[in-house]
């Protein structure tokens, strides 16, 4: 066992179900729910008061992109997002087992080293995508779309 307060929490509350269905219901709405018109979810913090992205900007778009089978949109939108999706759920679906059978998926370990450099990369993403130079300035979400 990992012993993680995740999974301490989820084994002593008897709302693991509703966590579940809570996250589903998320899905579902992100689904129905295109996040750039409906606002049904609320926008950026960063965005909204500095006109900056930050490295999440575009990730709710991006996942409603793949929720329909759009991954040119959803890598438009934010592709950090795109290529760190499948480690998180991964994650997920490990804390998930553990919780539920107490056995998780095997858990490769990343080194200080390698925490550190993906804090780097996602800040340095953060900074890269608000440059006002091409090629930076496709990283800006939907920006590629026009190409």
């Amino acid at each position: 066992m990992s012993g993680t307060w995740v999974v301490s929490l989820i084994r002593n509350r008897p709302a693991f179900p509703a966590l579940i269905a809570a996250g589903m219901v998320g899905v579902a709405l992100l689904r129905v729910f295109d996040p750039a018109t409906s606002g049904v979810f609320p926008p950026c913090p960063l965005h909204y008061f500095t006109g900056l992205y930050c490295p999440g900007c575009g990730s709710l778009r991006a996942l409603h992109a793949l929720l329909h089978g759009d991954l040119r949109q959803a890598w438009a939108m934010n592709p950090l997002t795109i290529l760190l999706l499948p480690f998180l759920t991964y994650g997920l679906i490990s804390e998930a087992l553990l919780a539920l059978l107490g056995r998780g998926l095997p858990q490769p370990m990343l080194s200080a080293a390698g925490i550190r450099g993906l804090c780097a990369l996602i800040v340095l993403f953060g900074v890269v995508r608000n440059l006002p130079l091409h090629p930076f300035n496709l990283l800006a979400p939907g920006a590629m779309l026009h190409l």
